[in-house]
């Protein structure tokens, strides 16, 4: 299985044709959060259709997006992953979106508590023989190193990465890389798409990711 995966785009979709072109044939297509910059949530409209339909797309908000836009994905005929799962043959995906508390009190937040309970509800009820994550938030200690040097990961998805054959995540854009926990998980942080970055990765008998950038 190819997947496409993107984050962070900020109302901005300059780049998003040449992604898709540069990306050739996928299986899926997976949008790790900040689809708008604090809305309007039907700016994202404008999103899904240069996707197009003929793969499915599975999406997430991010802490700049408002709850609203869960209402947009569903009618733009996107998957909604906030708080669900979605299989794939073999595969199946947890979403969970928006971020832990940050310092600037943006839309979409979330307690710690809450994703670790609602995480772990997810994980319960998944039957694939690989897990995927698909989070805008990483896990601490992660590809999420701000420019201070602080970690501003989320700690309950930090207790709960090892469960994953897979993590595909966002918000941090300065940390964009591939990364593995030592565990066999594979952690993918594609970049921010406004800035023309995204990742392509196979899920092979082995996962393999590759950053790109137009």
């Amino acid at each position: 299985m190819k997947l496409l995966a993107i984050a962070d785009l900020h109302g901005d979709y300059t780049h998003v044709n040449a992604i898709r072109e540069r990306a050739g044939s996928v299986d899926a297509i997976l949008i790790a959060g900040d689809l708008t910059d604090f809305g309007p949530d039907e700016k994202a409209h404008e999103l899904f259709d240069m996707l197009g339909s003929d793969v499915p797309v599975l999406a997430i908000p991010g802490n700049c997006d408002y709850p609203g836009i869960l209402k947009v994905i569903e009618k733009a005929g996107a998957i909604n992953m906030h708080n669900r799962t979605w299989k794939i043959d073999n595969t199946e995906f947890i979403g969970f979106g928006g971020s832990n508390p940050t310092p600037f009190g943006t839309p979409f937040e979330i307690s710690e508590k809450k994703i670790l309970e609602n995480v772990g509800q997810l994980i319960s009820r998944a039957k694939g023989e690989r897990l995927v994550l698909l989070s805008h938030a990483p896990p601490k200690d992660t590809l999420d190193r701000v420019p201070s040097g602080a970690n501003a990961g989320s700690t309950a998805l930090a207790d709960r990465k090892g469960t994953f054959d897979l993590v595909v995540c966002g918000h941090i854009h300065e940390s964009r890389g591939v990364m593995s926990n030592g565990n066999g998980s594979v952690i993918v942080n594609p970049g921010p798409a406004f800035k023309g970055c995204a990742a392509l990765i196979d899920l092979d008998s082995e996962i393999t990711a590759s950053l790109i950038q137009v």
